[in-house]
């Protein structure tokens, strides 16, 4: 039996229960080993096994029955025991109603006792009472003091409770008869007093936190309380100002204040209001008059720094002490604080600002016109001066000689940051020291001198004197500086519009003047845009003449007609190379000075021209069979320079342009076949016409009748 209980594991599974028995049994789990198996030796120990099985089951079934029996008798036992307790319980609870019910009527008994008793103790108080403060008048009466509690120092809060009632009595006596003892009273009253705010500010030198309690207990029902407060906060303020940072020490001052505060006065609330009330209208305020009033006349700028840094750092210990409790309405009491200090100079902040900023601007832009020796000349407007300028745009006449600027483009990135960098400053300013009803008209009042001095002043005067600056189209040798004022200018707005969105939309985007800003900006940007696509269409002219000057000085008859057939280069001609390497050199300032799709927008007019130019340029000639090929060879140069615009409809121009000159040196046999081939079937026959009119050899009949 006990091999049987070892075989029973936790947790018990049968399979491996009956896996154990077989190898614990000789023969029984072996497969070839020392001993062979021996299945009827199995059978028997399973048999033997399983019997012994149920003589387990047959003890541990009555093992349980009896338990069951025994716990049975218990519950039993232990369900009385529970009722038993139940009962000794209820009269418990009985006994203790009982002795509550009797508690409660001796309790009712004892208080209508103590009433009866209150009731005849307190007239008798209030008569010993009146009876001593007879006594202590009697004494101011006769002019004596005898009693010990006005002689003895240590008593000298129960004299203070007592000339304080004396005090309030006197006031009511008649003053005819009684003047003399009131008088009496009164200068003990005030000679108390004022011990007690000696002895109140020795206390507080000393640190004594509890003796200042006490007098200040004392202190509160007599006039002289304000008094005791007032030197309380005097006190907390001697040294407390020992740092170059008066907004800081006054964060300080009132942090160790607040802790302490309301462990010496009842209304500890008030008492720190008074203090940060003393602390702003005399300390801040006389360091914010010394700082400001001195420079406000003589420095401008120094003046608006001042008033910023000032007014930043002030409102900045505002929120800082709006941690503490100052009772109910703090952030009010706070705003008038700030208010009464700086309302004299908030009054005329903008005026000073605008004209500030103004000054300043102005001497920037002077300044950078002096350091390149320029006078600033008066740009005309109406009458003559805007006929010539319509006369010149549409018939690219020279009405006077143009201004030479050396290659200036008269704009400074250095000019731009500091004007932004000024206005950005104002902003700023603005958006803090103005009050939120005139923050939007303020920010309009600067944003129109950034305007004025950026754009008008600084912007459109450039490209006044850029446009002035382009040369006519025949003239020769020309310097073309205008899209180095494009590329300036482009830059400079992209300045002055990110200023726009990131400081001025902010202060405005919630008002009516958003939208005056905007139409002012888009005013602005298309005024400027009229006059940048007038100098890009008067410089693409005179790259155009540029070119037209090359081309007649370098291109000669003989190129396309030589006098010896036989003796010519199949290449490019000298005109052809001078032209590639000039418009090689247009094409890529184009690229340095556009951005985004104005590249390509000027690149496809720049192309339109120089194709126009070139088709214009071949019309002029008589070409022979081998002229023929050199104009091929031109084309194909030029075409080579098309490419380098990558845009395609110039490409395409100019692979027109080549195929039509295949109609130079094409046999007459084939000349219908080319004229209908991919690049040319879509074009007029007037134009495939003029081009045969070219060859030297059209006036044939043969050549005519042919084509024809």
């Amino acid at each position: 039996m006990a091999a049987t209980a070892e075989l029973f594991e936790e947790p018990f599974v049968a399979d491996e229960y009956i896996e154990r028995l077989a190898w614990r049994t000789p023969g029984g789990g072996s497969r070839g080993g020392a001993e062979a198996f021996d299945p009827k030796r199995l059978l028997e120990q399973f048999v033997n096994h399983i019997e012994e099985l149920k003589i387990m089951d047959e003890r541990i079934q009555r093992k349980v029955e009896k338990l069951e029996n025994q716990c049975q008798k218990e519950a039993k036992e232990f369900a009385r025991k529970v009722q038993e307790l139940q009962k000794s319980n209820q009269i418990a609870f009985q006994h203790f109603q009982e002795l509550d019910e009797h508690i409660s009527y001796v309790a009712t008994k004892v208080c209508h006792l103590g009433d009866q008793l209150e009731g005849v103790n307190t007239p008798r108080q209030r008569a010993v009472e009146a009876q001593k403060l007879m006594t202590y008048f009697n004494e101011f009466l006769d002019g004596n003091l005898q009693s010990d509690v006005f002689n003895n120092s240590e008593k000298i809060k129960e004299a203070a409770d007592i000339i304080q009632k004396l005090h309030l009595i006197a006031q009511e006596l008649p003053f005819d008869r009684f003047a003399e003892v009131k008088s009496k009273i009164a200068s003990k009253y005030h000679d108390l007093e004022h011990q007690l705010i000696q002895e109140f500010t020795s206390a507080q030198r000393r640190g004594e936190i509890s003796r200042m309690r006490e007098v200040a207990a004392v202190l509160l029902h007599f006039k002289g309380y304000s008094h005791c407060v007032d030197v309380y906060i005097n006190q907390c303020q001697e040294g407390a100002y020992m740092r170059n940072d008066i907004f800081e020490d006054s964060a300080l001052l009132c942090q160790r204040v607040n802790k302490e505060v309301g462990d010496i006065f009842s209304n500890p609330e008030i008492i720190l209001a008074k203090l940060i009330q003393n602390i702003f209208e005399i300390k801040i305020q006389n360091f914010v008059k010394e700082h400001l009033e001195e420079c406000r006349k003589s420095d401008a700028e120094q003046y608006l720094k001042n008033l910023y840094d000032l007014y930043t750092r002030t409102t900045s210990l505002s929120s800082k002490l709006m941690e503490f409790n100052l009772g109910t309405d703090k952030q009010t009491f706070l705003s008038k604080l700030i208010k009464s200090i700086f309302i004299t100079y908030l009054e005329n902040y903008i005026d000073v600002e605008i004209g500030y900023l103004k000054s300043r601007s102005s001497v920037i832009l002077q300044r950078y016109y002096d350091s390149k020796n320029h006078q600033k000349r008066p740009i005309g407007s109406g009458g003559i001066q805007d006929l010539k300028e319509r006369i010149r745009q549409r018939t690219n006449l020279s009405l006077g000689s143009s201004i030479e600027t050396h290659g200036e483009t008269f704009l400074a990135q250095e000019v731009v940051v500091n004007l932004l960098q000024e206005t950005k400053h104002a902003f700023e300013r603005c958006h803090k020291l103005s009050d939120p009803s005139d923050l939007p008209r303020n920010a309009f009042r600067i944003f129109s001198i950034l305007v004025d001095y950026l754009c008008i002043e600084h912007i459109d005067y450039a490209l006044e004197i850029g446009l002035a600056a382009i040369p006519s189209p025949d003239s020769r040798n020309a310097n073309l500086y205008f899209l180095d004022v494009v590329h300036q200018a482009n830059t400079i707005f992209h300045l002055f519009d990110k200023q726009f969105n990131d400081h001025l939309m902010p202060l405005i985007s919630s008002s009516p003047k958003l939208t005056e800003c905007l139409q002012k900006k888009k005013e602005i940007i298309e005024q400027m845009e009229v006059k940048l696509d007038t100098g890009i269409d008067r410089t693409l002219n005179c790259m155009v003449g540029q070119m037209k000057q090359i081309l007649a000085a370098e291109q000669k008859k003989t190129d396309f007609k030589p006098e010896d057939e036989n003796n010519v280069l199949i290449q490019y001609t000298s005109a052809c190379a001078k032209v590639c390497l000039y418009i090689r050199k247009q094409v890529e300032k184009v690229r340095n000075s556009m951005d985004g799709k104005n590249v390509d927008t000027v690149l496809l007019e720049l192309g339109v021209r120089f194709h126009r130019l070139i088709y214009e340029h071949l019309q002029q000639f008589s070409y022979s069979s081998m002229g023929g090929m050199l104009a091929i060879c031109d084309v194909a140069e030029y075409r080579k320079c098309a490419k380098e615009f990558k845009i395609p409809l110039v490409l395409q121009l100019f692979d027109t342009l080549h195929s039509l000159c295949n109609l130079l040196v094409v046999a007459p046999d084939n000349l219908k076949q080319v004229c209908s081939g991919e690049q040319l079937a879509s074009l007029d026959k007037n134009i495939l016409h003029s081009f045969v009119q070219l060859r030297a050899d059209y006036r044939s009949s043969r050549l005519a009748r042919h084509f024809n």
